[in-house]
Order: C-alpha cells, then structure tokens, then sequence
C-alpha cells in the first residue's frame, strides 16, 4: 500500500513513470497491470546502464521509481547522479529503501523526494505485523495524506504502536544483522558448491564503492548461485533445519527463499533472468541467530542436497 500509493497520489491520465527493471515483483504489477488502465504510460530503464536513462524521459515524465538494492539481486543504483538528474528535470525521484532501512541508507540526503519501506520487513524486524512508511517533504506527505485518507490504506492503531516500539531497537538489530551477513557472504565466498555469491559489502560485488558511498554497512540479504541449478537450489532450501523458507525478509531469523518461484514468480523467465534472477538464485535474510548456528544449517544443507 505504501508503494502504490506513493505513486497513483502524484500520477494522473496521461502522465509518465520510469521504473527500473530490478524493482519488486509487486511494484512491476501494479505498474503493468493497473495503471494502464489509468491512462498511466511506463517505461523500463536497465540498471546496468544509468547512461541511457535521460534518454527516456518524456515531456509527460512525472516520476521515477527505483529500489536499490535491489531485490533480490542487490544491485545498486547512485542515488547522488539520479537525484541530481531528477531535480535538472523537475521530475519525482521515488526511492522503495526496504532493503536498507533507514539506519543503513538516506536517499533523501542524496536528492529524493519520497521514500518508501516495507515496515512489515526490519522495521518490525519480528514478522508481527503488516504496515508500510512513506517519507516526505510536508507539501507532499498533506497530498499522500488525503489520497490514504480517502481510498482505505490506513495502518491500525496497535501496529503503528508495535512498530513505534520496534524502532527503538532497529539500530542494534541492523548491526547485527549485517555482522552476520558479511560473515556469511564471505564463507559462501569460498564454498566449492557455490557459483556466485552477492552482498554489496563484499570486495567482490561490481558496486562496492558506490556501495561503501551511500550505505553505511551492507544489510543483511545474501544471495547466491548454488552449484546444480533450480533442482539443487530445492533440495538445499528443503535440507535447511534452523531457517525459515518463506517469502518475508527481516526477521529475527534468518530466511531463506528461492525467489524465481515466490517473489517474483508472476514476472516471466526472462524478464526475471534481465534483472539477475537465475533459476537457481537462493535469497538469504540472515537473522540474528549465532553466526555459527546459520553457517552449521547452511553447511549441512549444501552437503546434504549434494548430488
């Protein structure tokens, strides 16, 4: 709710969006599927090639849409270059931070305009209750404001306590939770049985710098390419003892999902493999369990769905 309406409250009949490819599964539907029939125009822009973006701006331009990182592939996109090429166009830079949270990441300090989260995610960072959170200039947030006040989505008064609370921890959750992902991400490293490993904080990710540049740590979602294909990738994530397999992130446990069949499993193969999404691509959300007990379940489930 926070997503779309963070959007369908600046956008109109005729107006324009660009979105890049990366963003989440939901995101890409209600772009696709609902907004055309609004009279609303979309455009995909490649992350991989920031250079082309100018190129799609239209005079009917109202907004861009972006998530970074990205999920689930955690690829980024520089937030300082768009804000600025946003703002010498007068168009709203809308920036989905879920990923990141507001202790990891600004993007407002960087130029946008409206920030969004998933407080459902680490922000509750229990898996308790359901709410979303968007962030913006006053003038903005009186338009968002009216739009939620007269369409329903409303969070209700427990959650908003609940998540008021959790906020008070959010700051020891998140050091936490990246503690144990960089550790993760580095032992996946060095698994024979994996392929690819991505966590920005990583020397090995095409982004690091921009990465050190704009987060200050790297998150706590892992992804990577096991060894055997999508078939692997199932009987690893059946083999798991300690983890969660379910499609939530930012629990206090870790959570591990196969994202071509949960996630983003309404977008077509292809357009999923466009933005990283391998068949065989594992999500981790590392938890806050110990650092010893995540790597035991991850070991045992790799040697156990060997084939």
């Amino acid at each position: 709710s926070a997503v779309f309406s963070s959007m369908a409250t600046f956008l109109s009949q005729g107006d324009h969006v660009i979105l890049c490819k990366s963003v989440f599964g939901s995101t890409v539907q209600i772009v696709t599927q609902i907004f055309p029939r609004w009279g609303i125009e979309h455009t995909y822009a490649d992350i991989h090639k920031p250079g082309t973006w100018e190129s799609l701006i239209k005079p009917n331009t109202k907004m861009v849409v972006i998530e970074t990182p990205s999920n689930p592939a955690l690829d980024l996109i520089d937030l300082e270059w768009l804000g600025k090429l946003c703002k010498s166009k007068g168009i709203l830079l809308n920036v989905d931070n879920c990923f990141a949270t507001p202790y990891l990441q600004n993007p407002a300090k960087w130029g946008a305009d409206i920030v969004t989260h998933s407080a459902t995610k680490y922000i509750d960072g229990q898996g308790r209750v359901l709410g979303g959170v968007i962030l913006s200039s006053k003038a903005l947030i009186e338009k968002v404001r009216f739009f939620c006040r007269h369409s329903g989505p409303a969070m209700s008064p427990f959650n908003a306590w609940i998540l008021s609370k959790s906020l008070e921890t959010l700051a020891v959750r998140m050091d936490r939770h990246c503690s144990n992902a960089l550790e993760i991400a580095k032992f996946l490293e060095q698994h024979p049985d994996v392929e690819l490993v991505k966590y920005p904080f990583l020397p090995s990710h095409p982004q690091h710098e921009l990465a050190k540049k704009q987060m200050k740590a790297g998150g706590g979602i892992v992804t990577f390419l096991v060894k055997g294909g999508v078939e692997r990738g199932r009987k690893f994530i059946n083999s798991l003892q300690l983890s969660s397999h379910c499609a939530n992130l930012g629990d206090t446990r870790t959570i591990i999902t196969h994202p071509a069949s949960t996630t983003h499993s309404k977008i077509s193969e292809s357009d999923r493999e466009s933005v990283g999404i391998m068949p065989g691509l594992i999500r981790v959300s590392v938890g806050l369990e110990h650092i010893d007990d995540i790597k035991k379940d991850i070991e045992q489930a790799l040697k156990a769905s060997k084939m």
